[in-house]
C-alpha cells in the first residue's frame, strides 16, 4: 500500500510562490496516476492537477492554467507542484492522492490513497 506526504505548504504573500512536494512509499506508485485535489473552508474538495504514472499530465483546474504545474520523479517516488502567481483564492488545504484505475480522472471518487494535506495561505 502506498502510503503518502505532502510538504512545502505554507504563507505566501499574493503574486509569490510554493513548491508542493508529496513523497509516496511503496513499490506501486510507479503504476499509479497521482494528482493534487485542495479544499477551502466550507468548500467541497476540488481537482487541481493530475498526472498519469508516465509523466503526461491529465489536466488542470481552470482556475490554475497558466500558474501551476505539475511534474513527478519516479526515481523518487515523489510528486511535485509548482505554484506561481499565487492568489488569495488559492487559500486551501492540499492533498496529494493516488490512483490505480487506469484512466485519465479528475473525480476524488477514483483516488484511493490519499495524503494528509498541507496548508496554503495566500495574504492579500
Amino acid at each position: 500500500q502506498v502510503q503518502l506526504v505532502e510538504s512545502g505548504g505554507g504563507l505566501v504573500q499574493t503574486g509569490g510562490s510554493l513548491r508542493l512536494s508529496c513523497a509516496a512509499s511503496g513499490r506501486t506508485f510507479l503504476s499509479a496516476a497521482m494528482a493534487w485535489f485542495r479544499q477551502a473552508p466550507g468548500k467541497d474538495r476540488e481537482f487541481v492537477a493530475g498526472i498519469r504514472n508516465s509523466g503526461g499530465v491529465i489536466g488542470y483546474a481552470d482556475s490554475v492554467k497558466g500558474r501551476f504545474t505539475i511534474s513527478r520523479d519516479n526515481a523518487k517516488n515523489t510528486v511535485y507542484m509548482q505554484m506561481n502567481s499565487l492568489k488569495p483564492e488559492d487559500t486551501a488545504v492540499y492533498y496529494c492522492a493516488a490512483t490505480w484505475v487506469g484512466r485519465a480522472t479528475m473525480s476524488t471518487y477514483d483516488y484511493g490513497v490519499w495524503g494528509q494535506g498541507t496548508q496554503v495561505t495566500v495574504s492579500s
